[in-house]
């Protein structure tokens, strides 16, 4: 009797396997995680030689009781206030970080906005759209993704605002 093939495992993350099955274009950076550095987004633009303005951060966030992603540049930091104006809320809260990894299926420092568990509702910086391409987490740390804002945005369904400050 023979043998049924196996099915071909990826060795990708879900962000990466997200964007080969959209069929978008991507670069994929890999780098030795320092666990000392004290920030995981200025540490990907160290060690990529990217300018932090290129390297956004992903961070979840509590919009009126739903959890939201926002994705800015590592040089800023996350305008609550601006971010729950984006989605219509009111009040915003940094997400609980377990509550955060639990729902995404990423562990922080490596949550990407790409194939999330439970697809959240996303924003944007709109500083991404001055850029060809930017850089995002490939879902874990030491791993990044190089693709268009605009793919990005499509891909998960982002919002494009102002919710980044200097």
């Amino acid at each position: 009797m023979a043998k049924k093939p196996k099915k071909q495992q990826s060795a990708g993350t879900p962000a990466t396997v997200a964007l080969t099955a959209a069929g978008v274009d991507f670069t994929v950076h890999a780098y030795d995680h320092d666990p000392s550095h004290p920030s995981y987004g200025e540490e990907a633009a160290e060690a990529m030689g990217v300018s932090p303005d290129r390297v956004f951060k992903t961070l979840v966030a509590d919009v009126d009781g739903a959890l939201t992603v926002a994705v800015v540049p590592v040089a800023g930091s996350l305008d609550l206030k601006a971010l729950a104006s984006a989605v219509g809320g009111k009040r915003a809260a940094m997400a609980d970080p377990t509550l955060a990894e639990r729902t995404t299926g990423y562990v922080r420092g490596g949550i990407s906005p790409l194939g999330q568990r439970k697809k959240l509702p996303t924003v944007l910086d709109t500083s991404a759209s001055t850029h060809p391409t930017i850089c995002v987490s490939a879902g874990r740390r030491g791993l990044e993704v190089e693709l268009s804002p605009t793919d990005l945005a499509g891909l998960t369904g982002a919002v494009l605002s102002e919710i980044a400050r200097a």
